[in-house]
């Protein structure tokens, strides 16, 4: 697991050079003449790979969530641990997304994107064809939620109507009996395996593809870009850390585990997140601090591994926040119903979320928020080279969160035994 983690490392490495090399040479085509002949063709391989990415979004997220929202609820079934659990997580990820909901635009406005950034990277996706445009007014949006055709909405890429259509489907299927249902959950994560291969295939291309889009932004940006990144990542990072630093609030007060003893038993399984952008990685360090703040086997035997395999408390805030800033990047306005539309789909889509870093999963998580918000999802492509340093935020987060959760569901438990 730990070398899977830094051999990802490594890639992401590699995609952070050739955006900085792209950029670098993208600065100064004006200067040289072998640098501007060749833009058009580093702009032909960039929307190459990006569309070779897009491909794999309708079957990989429709099947991901299915196999997230079946095994959720077969893990609940198993023991009300495990449904106080899932109960707790829902309720997290809608927390998570709301609150990105709230925090990014307000920090976009007291700390903006520096207006030559902002017009130059408008200038520089110009040619970048918008998404189709939300529905206007919350009727609409409502009206235009449930799907009269599945595969239209599939081939059209409205990615709410078609996860509320897909999220109705697994809960259909968890009703089926057994001997049904099996055949087809298994269906489903087998086409999630094999989306998921052909994303690695196309991400091996990762450094060469960005090298070609970073090309064409410094190119048509210029010096505004780099800043323009550097405004990203603090700004997308500090929703996971807010949720990150509202786990420890959560810890004492729900959870009733004192602040000293919460910090102690977290550390080890932080430092193990940090360093392999891998909940799953830090699993053991999580189950052995779970132990030193009084949480039961029963419980986080049911509680982490359900957290670690399906929810993702950061990702709803973060996967928003990227489209919330994007949107400001290109100064795309965003109405009430686009923005409840990015709660919603934030929310569910997170569910289908699989324990890889992020680098992995980043446009597949991301895209189908961006197309239900309106949002173009090309320029958010070259984000992925940057990416290692919000997924340090976000799994550390995970974890932190996970931990907290797993002590307030042993205080339910506890208050449960005490009353029965």
């Amino acid at each position: 697991m730990i070398l899977s983690s830094w051999i990802t490392i490594s890639a992401t490495l590699w995609a952070l050079a050739g955006l900085i090399g792209g950029l670098v040479l993208g600065i100064a085509a004006p200067h040289d003449a072998l640098v501007t002949a060749s833009l058009p063709t580093c702009t032909t391989l960039g929307t190459l790979w990006i569309n070779a990415l897009r491909m794999t979004i309708v079957p990989l997220v429709s099947a991901l969530l299915i196999s997230g929202i079946t095994g959720s609820i077969e893990q609940a079934r198993v023991s009300r641990v495990a449904g106080r659990a899932v109960a707790l997580y829902m309720a997290l990820l809608l927390a998570s997304a709301v609150l990105a909901a709230l925090m990014v635009p307000a920090l976009l406005h007291i700390f903006p994107i520096e207006g030559r950034a902002a017009a130059a990277l408008r200038t520089a996706t110009s040619g970048v064809p918008q998404a189709i445009p939300p529905q206007a007014s919350v009727a609409d949006m409502l009206l235009a939620a449930i799907p009269t055709n599945p595969l239209a909405a599939a081939a059209q890429d409205a990615m709410l109507p078609l996860i509320i259509f897909v999220s109705l489907f697994a809960l259909a299927l968890t009703r089926l009996p057994k001997a049904q249902a099996a055949p087809m959950t298994h269906f489903f994560r087998t086409i999630a395996d094999a989306m998921l291969l052909i994303v690695g295939w196309v991400l091996k291309l990762a450094p060469l593809a960005i090298f070609c889009l970073a090309l064409q932004l410094g190119a048509r940006a210029g010096e505004g870009a780099i800043s323009a990144l550097i405004h990203y990542v603090l700004i997308v990072s500090s929703t996971g850390v807010a949720l990150l630093l509202l786990a420890y609030p959560l810890a004492v007060l729900m959870g009733r585990v004192a602040m000293g003893a919460f910090l102690r038993a977290l550390a080890p399984a932080q430092i193990v997140a940090f360093s392999t952008q891998s909940s799953i990685a830090a699993l053991p360090a999580m189950i052995s601090g779970c132990e030193q703040i009084g949480v039961p086997e029963h419980v986080y035997g049911v509680s982490l591994p359900v957290a670690v395999s399906v929810f993702r408390v950061t990702s709803p805030a973060m996967n928003l926040a990227v489209t919330l800033y994007t949107a400001a990047w290109l100064g795309i306005p965003l109405t009430m119903p686009s923005m409840v539309a990015g709660i919603i789909v934030a929310g569910l889509a997170s569910l289908g979320t699989v324990s890889l870093p992020n680098q992995v999963t980043f446009l597949s998580s991301i895209a189908p928020i961006a197309l239900a918000m309106g949002v173009p999802v090309a320029p958010i492509a070259l984000f992925i080279a940057v990416e290692m340093l919000p997924d340090i935020v976000r799994t550390v987060g995970n974890v932190t969160m996970d931990v907290a959760a797993a002590r307030i569901l042993a205080r339910w438990d506890n208050v449960r035994e005490t009353y029965h």
